[in-house]
């Protein structure tokens, strides 16, 4: 029996930096000495360097049983090509195992979809709708903010009350590309049509440079299949 994915857990600032190296670590590309000197330099205090590390655990050193296996694969393909945006594979666990940075990530991408940017008070508000307003959702929204600035996806403006998108990272290797929708129908949790995937608000930082239909019919974790008037839908295996 898999244990519950969390309601909320990503409460901390993690920069993109941390996220690397613990992605380094567990391909066995880097050290975890490494990883440690870094968060010895931010200086954190006791309960704020083990919140840290269990974030990174989550992420990508001890993911949840459940999705060891997808993120085993993710590890694979970081070493098969390291030419794929580190940031593109840690939003992909992000979202895969935090229901709370995925909700967030979906706001700021439905929000700032027309003009490019959006007010983070709007994004603080509707997340106070869903999680209760709290203190705990006010700063972990912050934290998760914070965290996809840090991963190139916005930037914050106006002293942190403005939101505005940064230029897309684009994602063309062909199983990185499948990997992510895996990641992103995993935080969905249903089917999504094939023209609607691509631009899901959840991975609004990324552009995937791929025919997305033709790759899913070929993937061995997604499946496509026809709806009534021609419409297809990828959903997970």
């Amino acid at each position: 029996m898999t244990s519950p994915a969390p309601q909320i857990g990503f409460d901390r600032f993690i920069p993109l930096e941390w996220a690397a190296a613990a992605l380094r670590v567990r391909a066995e590309l880097g050290s975890l000495d490494y990883l440690n000197a870094l968060l010895d330099a931010a200086e954190l205090g006791v309960a704020a360097r083990k919140k840290t590390r269990t974030v990174l655990n989550r992420l990508w050193l001890e993911p949840r049983p459940e999705l060891a296996e997808f993120a085993a694969r993710g590890v694979q393909l970081f070493k098969g090509d390291p030419g794929i945006p580190i940031a593109a594979l840690t939003w992909g666990m992000a979202i895969a195992t935090y229901p709370f940075f995925g909700k967030v990530a979906e706001l700021v991408g439905r929000l700032s979809a027309i003009q490019g940017d959006c007010a983070s008070a709007e994004v603080h508000r509707r997340m106070s709708e869903t999680y209760g307003e709290r203190e705990g959702t006010y700063r972990m929204t912050n934290m998760v903010l914070q965290s996809q600035a840090s991963w190139g996806a916005i930037e914050r403006v106006e002293k942190g009350k403005r939101l505005v998108r940064l230029q897309p990272i684009i994602v063309s290797n062909e199983d990185a590309v499948c990997w992510l929708i895996e990641a992103t129908l995993r935080h969905v949790g249903k089917a999504v049509s094939v023209p609607a995937l691509s631009s899901l608000a959840v991975i609004y930082p990324f552009v995937l440079d791929q025919p997305i239909a033709y790759l899913a019919s070929r993937s061995k974790t997604l499946e496509v299949r026809s709806e009534s008037g021609g419409q297809q839908l990828i959903s997970l295996r």
